[in-house]
């Protein structure tokens, strides 16, 4: 029961840090969203190899990247998650919270496709109505601007792809979070490089503070990310469904009152379909009755 408690504290505040990381992605708006993106895979890469060596894993780590197989599942979802972040934050800093909090909101949604897809998993009538309510839901939000969300789906998407491919690594989590962060870190290294070489790099340009930030960017990524890991194993999946919506709502919240994005009509009509979608999903789950496995 204490284990539950502690769990329940550490997904909670995992997902409340998630939820108004918006705010921090925005005092860094002076900067190229894909020199931040690269910062934060450097910086939490520093992070995460500092833990390494805390917990004496590095003969762990050997024997993962001696697994051919799980190296390219590795590569897979580390394209995944970064591309994830990048249209997260580019998302951020171009004034866009709100179709981060619908992406977000779709994620589970997505994630429940993916289980069908990849993983031959069933599903019964309620989590069926779910994904056609959200679907209509998407479909108003394209019938509002005349195209489809597409930075909503990207990420919900690359989040739910990230999330199947992970279900199936075998490693630690915070061995294959160092596998995938490394197989980006050659890329972003050289993105920081030419920016500075050519004079707008933010180490260049901006002042002490700002570079601060960027170098925190790291602890914001991967500080979340250890306490949700810790989290999983500690409270059932069904108290970790619950507990993601904090970060949209949080969003949604930022995006309209905070930095004063629109929210139309068609908004609201739009987000209430794919609430009702969501809880109509948790029903589901709470009540077992939504996804079995195909044997």
């Amino acid at each position: 029961m204490q284990n539950q408690k502690k769990g329940l504290i550490y997904s909670i505040t995992a997902f409340l840090i998630w939820g108004l990381l918006p705010v921090y992605w925005k005092l860094l708006a002076s900067v190229n969203a894909i020199e931040i993106l690269a910062n934060r895979i450097i910086w939490a890469l520093v992070i995460l190899i500092l833990i390494l060596i805390w917990n004496k894993k590095w003969p762990e780590l050997k024997t993962c990247l001696k697994n051919k197989k799980e190296l390219l599942l590795l590569l897979i979802s580390s394209i995944m998650i970064g591309l994830n972040w990048g249209i997260y934050i580019y998302a951020v800093v171009s004034g866009k919270i709100l179709e981060t909090s619908l992406g977000y909101y779709i994620n589970p949604l997505l994630a429940v496709i993916i289980g069908v897809i990849f993983y031959k998993e069933k599903l019964n009538n309620l989590t069926k109505a779910a994904l056609g309510i959200a679907t209509i839901g998407v479909l108003v939000k394209a019938l509002q601007f005349g195209q489809i969300p597409w930075l909503s789906l990207a990420l919900a998407m690359t989040f739910a792809l990230y999330g199947g491919i992970k279900k199936s690594v075998k490693a630690e989590s915070s061995l294959g979070l160092t596998i995938e962060t490394a197989m980006l870190a050659p890329l972003a290294s050289a993105y920081i490089i030419y920016r500075q070489s050519i004079g707008l790099g933010a180490y260049v340009t901006e002042n002490i503070w700002i570079i601060l930030l960027l170098i925190g960017g790291g602890l914001a990524t991967m500080f979340p990310l250890l306490l949700f890991s810790s989290a999983a194993k500690k409270v059932p999946m069904s108290t970790l469904g619950f507990t993601q919506y904090i970060s949209p709502t949080i969003g949604l919240f930022l995006g309209i009152f905070i930095y004063h994005e629109q929210f139309t009509t068609g908004d609201l009509i739009s987000f209430a379909l794919v609430w009702l979608a969501l809880a109509i999903y948790s029903y589901a789950i709470s009540s077992k009755k939504s996804l079995s496995k195909n044997k």
